[in-house]
């Protein structure tokens, strides 16, 4: 259809969109494709350059798509080819500020599929009877970051997966960059480009329409000669749709701008019309007597801005810092200036920030400070993402201004201290060093780690090659999900984050999350890299008598292993040993003099460094038994020890043990006998093989990654006189081998 075609709407008496005010071809063509009208495509790919209003036709066609939405809509007075059918409303999933792993997943949760993996989404979508319809808006603003190019990815591995599925009736709006890549994937047939900007869906009566609605004073318009004599409106609202060359925004700012400063403005000097959203900026500030430079530069940060806005407060120190001078003045004495293009935002918080949480770690809240605007403070952002687009591009230097902003965030981080920092700084600062290409000489500070908002930074970090990340970083990396799964607050990010770094071989990072103010869970005191551990348990060896039967590898100036309570590391390889034949471990006599606590593992036979234990029957043959290692219990170091030895705790011991142990899948909890009450709680993102707690609350856990050691470092009451209702779990083992689970 082309742009004549337009105009047969008004003499058949149609009235226009109440929402759209035109875009008559663009709205057949979604209709019909709504309804599955022969020969309309399966797949529309709606773009256009900014500001070419794709987004307000979407809008207004999900209106007329929602059976509540459509009854308030003057349906009988519209073209009735525009108007879909009475259907069940699509889905929706929004990309905006999210990652494309997100928007897949809340595709899976909204239909209930039965998915693992990202693959099983689609191969369900596949296998369904009826065909699921898709209308998925703003591809350009998905993603927490704005320079990890989230869209992209969303269209590879989103939508062109999507498009590809036969089931799937699919409407995607897009970035004119993007729209080809998303197309080219199918035949002709089954797909069609819709650009607003070509001459076939262009709407220069609607624009028209458009101006002259926002100039009347119904709309909010002063009492002026060009808004309240229809006649004059008119001409002015066709004078902005010509000079504006198609642009919505660049009318919709035109208009905003000379109603809020009329003086100076001759409706009949085409000079004063803008042909871009850049010379809306330039006119504006010179009605205003101002130097158009210096309006961009108050509006740069804004432009630079991340997730929902900018906090107010910061907005002086980073345009003095973009500008290279004081703007503070500038921006007090200029609102009236830059207040045609920025709006007030109310925060607001995703309450599953990651997409794809479970609520497992059911002691995790909200961190109060995890999120921009979460204390009510005012954010301000720009009107419109075109806007900020034209901004940023007429920077001499676009990465030397981010580079200015990232320094300027840095240095009002009080002492460095990021608990002190604002919460706009905490989450965001990755993105702008990204963005400036400093990113990775930041990923070293525990601190940020913890306090950051996961989901941001590690949409961060992912855009940077891997080759470039330091060792924390990876770190950071690899502990990431789960984070962002727990939605954990920054107390339990940096309690996760401290057993990664031990157990990673960074002991000093871990550390120093020791000194940042948290009150830790627990104190990580050493983690092996061992594969296979089917079974832990804690227990103790007796007091050496001299003949050897305990020595090991360990620091000789400290033979009780007490050092490990300030210190973490990781333990070196067990050296080989030769084992005698011995009995099971046995529990050790309430008269026992203390020993040296240990660790022991279940590990598979052949294991360098274990000793075979025979079962019961000592003429069982060869291969029956169990392979074990020993582990010191209180610092890194294999023991050299018969696992015969090993004397798991008295029932005097378990009896009067402080603290509890439960197990779940992917969970473990730590509480108090006294009031119940958990006192640390651990998530893995590798399922648990094995966990134990000794009587002393030293956690002992083993997953597909290795075994790692914890110091509970709660403080437990008294112990209750019965066993907390909530003790419940799936027991710690299929096959206990006698080795595992909770002695208390």
């Amino acid at each position: 259809m082309s742009a004549s075609d337009e105009g047969n709407a008004a003499p058949a008496g149609y009235a226009p969109h109440p929402y759209v005010g035109g875009r008559t071809a663009a709205l057949r063509a979604l209709a019909a494709w709504r309804m599955r009208w022969p020969g309309a495509p399966r797949v529309i790919v709606l773009t256009g350059n900014p500001g070419s209003g794709r987004t307000r036709l979407v809008t207004g066609f999900l209106m007329m798509c929602d059976p509540g939405h459509r009854k308030q809509l003057p349906l009988d007075d519209l073209d009735p080819a525009t108007v879909p059918p009475d259907l069940p409303a699509p889905v929706v999933p929004s990309p905006a500020g999210r990652t494309a792993a997100q928007m897949l997943w809340m595709i899976s949760d909204h239909l209930g599929l039965n998915a693992d993996r990202d693959d099983d989404i689609f191969t369900e979508l596949a296998a369904r009877e009826e065909p699921v319809t898709l209308v998925v808006p703003d591809v350009d603003q998905a993603g927490p970051v704005r320079a990890a190019h989230e869209p992209a990815r969303v269209v590879r591995d989103v939508l062109k997966p999507l498009a590809a599925t036969e089931t799937v009736q699919l409407l995607a709006e897009v970035p004119r960059e993007l729209a080809a890549e998303l197309a080219g994937a199918l035949p002709a047939g089954q797909v069609q480009i819709i650009d607003l900007d070509a001459p076939e869906w262009a709407d220069p009566k609607g624009l028209v329409l458009h101006a002259e609605t926002a100039l009347t004073p119904e709309a909010g318009a002063p009492d002026l000669p060009y808004t309240t004599d229809p006649a004059a409106r008119r001409a002015l609202a066709e004078a902005l749709a010509a000079r504006a060359d198609g642009n919505r925004l660049t009318v919709r700012l035109a208009v905003q701008s000379l109603l809020l400063q009329p003086a100076g403005f001759d409706p009949a000097d085409a000079s004063q019309l803008p042909g871009s959203v850049g010379e809306v900026l330039d006119l504006h500030a010179r009605r205003l007597g101002a130097d158009p430079r210096a309006l961009r530069l108050m509006l740069a940060p804004l432009a630079f801005a991340e997730g929902e806005g900018l906090p107010v407060q910061l907005w002086g120190a980073l345009a003095s810092a973009v500008a290279g001078r004081d703007m503070s003045r500038d921006i007090a004495d200029g609102m009236l200036l830059a207040a045609p293009f920025i709006q007030p935002v109310e925060p607001s918080r995703d309450e599953d920030p990651d997409g794809d949480g479970d609520g497992a770690a059911d002691e995790a809240t909200e961190d109060g400070g995890a999120g921009s605007g979460a204390d009510g403070r005012t954010l301000l952002r720009l009107t419109h993402p075109g806007l900020a687009e034209e901004i940023r591009s007429g920077l001499p230097d676009v990465r030397d201004a981010q580079t200015k902003i990232a320094m300027a965030l840095l240095e009002a981080v009080p002492q460095q201290d990021w608990s002190r920092a604002d919460p706009y700084i905490r989450d965001h600062l990755a993105a702008h060093t990204l963005d400036a290409g400093l990113l990775p000489q930041l990923l070293t500070d525990p601190g940020l780690f913890a306090h950051a908002d996961p989901v941001t930074m590690r949409a961060a970090i992912e855009a940077v090659p891997l080759e470039q990340l330091g060792a924390p970083a990876r770190t950071y990396l690899r502990t990431a999900p789960l984070l962002t799964r727990s939605q954990a607050p920054a107390e339990l990010r940096a309690a996760f984050l401290e057993s990664a770094f031990v157990e990673d071989g960074l002991a000093p990072y871990a550390e120093a999350l020791h000194t940042l103010g948290f009150s830790l869970p627990w104190r990580t005191l050493w983690s092996v890299p061992l594969v296979g551990v089917r079974a832990v348990t804690t227990g103790s060896l007796p007091p050496q008598d001299g003949d050897g039967a305990t020595a090991d590898a360990a620091d000789p100036g400290d033979p009780d292993g007490r050092a490990a309570g300030t210190a973490a590391g990781t333990a070196q390889s067990p050296a080989p040993a030769t084992a005698d034949s011995a009995g099971p471990a046995a529990p050790a006599s309430a008269t026992t003099a203390p020993g040296r606590p240990v660790a022991a593992f279940l590990v598979p036979e052949g294991t360098p460094g274990s000793r075979t234990v025979p079962g019961p029957d000592s003429d069982a043959p060869e291969g029956s038994g169990r392979a074990l290692l020993v582990h010191d219990l209180l610092r890194p170091g294999y023991v050299d020890a018969d696992p015969a030895q090993v004397q798991l705790p008295s029932a005097q011991a378990q009896e009067a043990a402080p603290l509890g142990l439960s197990r779940g899948a992917d969970y473990l909890r730590v509480w108090s006998r006294a009031d119940e009450e958990v006192v640390a709680a651990l998530l893995s993102d590798t399922p648990f093989t094995g966990a134990d707690l000794s009587p002393d609350g030293v956690l002992v856990v083993a997953t597909a990654r290795g075994v790692t050691a914890r110091q509970i470092l709660a403080a437990a009451p008294a112990p209750a006189p019965t066993v907390p209702a909530q003790r419940t779990g799936t027991a710690d083992s299929a096959s206990s081998d006698g080795l595992e689970g909770d002695h208390s």
